[in-house]
């Protein structure tokens, strides 16, 4: 069980690293290499799920855990983005000189850009600004924040909030390491279930052997019958009682028992032993 619990938090360790890997690639990696790497990730992922022993599931569960580390690295980008912005960004009050909408494509949703001037004039640095919904029009005026280095988007002060991101990466984030630890506990369970079938297999064996020797050695009573107790067999059924009985060369009697199993050559009603 330790090793097993070691093994877990050595793979939700792995699951947080890559997660913070593909974060600080995210720029500088391009996408050709990002899909490759979280290919090899998944593959690793797999191998080390499998030693949970939950096998049935470890394909269905790695691919989980790289949709939803993929995810997080997506949703942190964002946040990233936004805490930049906070941090080098200006506030000014900026005027709506221009909008588009996206081309409708059947989505419900249609995303809208502004294009945003200084009151002197001049164009305010970056990409235009972008709302998930229809809220300006042009010649209206909107206090936002600006990036000097023309990278960001302008945003106003409460799209530039990275709260929201930041717990939904963490979300998604420990969603990834969940997996893990739910796959171990599954592994856990198949396994306990394993060891009980197969100590109860055992016990069937022993039970089976001690049945043979005891219908060897039993003399048999004055009416012919070799008698033993159930309650020594307790994994045996009647029926199975009466297999080992015909293959030692005996029959099992149905009728007339008493907490005893009887055998004998001759019966008067036998257990059928098919």
């Amino acid at each position: 069980m330790g090793r097993r619990v070691g093994w877990a938090a050595a793979v939700g360790c792995y699951v947080l690293a890559v997660i913070a890997g593909m974060f600080v690639l995210a720029d500088d990696a391009g996408l050709a290499v990002q899909v490759a790497l979280w290919v090899v990730h998944g593959a690793l992922l797999f191998l080390g799920i499998r030693r949970f022993g939950a096998r049935e599931s470890s394909s269905y569960a790695a691919l989980f855990i790289v949709v939803v580390s993929s995810l997080a690295v997506v949703v942190a980008g964002m946040a990233r983005e936004d805490l930049t912005l906070q941090r080098r960004g200006e506030t000014v009050v900026a005027t709506v000189v221009g909008e588009r909408l996206d081309p409708p494509d059947g989505r419900k949703g249609r995303l809208s850009y502004y294009t945003l001037e200084h009151e002197d004039g001049t164009r305010v640095p970056g990409p235009e600004m972008r709302t998930t919904s229809d809220l300006y029009d042009a010649g209206q005026t909107v206090t936002v924040i600006e990036d000097p280095e023309a990278d960001l988007r302008p945003q106003t002060p409460g799209q530039a909030d990275a709260t929201g991101e930041i717990l939904g990466a963490a979300a998604f984030a420990l969603a990834a390491v969940g997996s893990v630890v739910w796959m171990a506990w599954r592994g856990a369970v198949t396994e306990r279930g394993t060891a009980a079938v197969a100590g109860r297999a055992r016990l069937r064996r022993e039970q089976e052997e001690k049945l043979r020797e005891a219908l060897r050695a039993y003399a048999a009573d004055r009416r012919g019958y070799i008698k033993v107790s159930p309650g020594e067999y307790p994994d045996l059924t009647h029926g199975r009682a009466a297999r080992i009985a015909w293959e030692e060369g005996l029959r099992a009697e149905a009728a007339g028992n008493r907490d005893v199993w009887r055998f004998s050559e001759v019966v008067i009603e036998e257990v059928p032993h098919h």
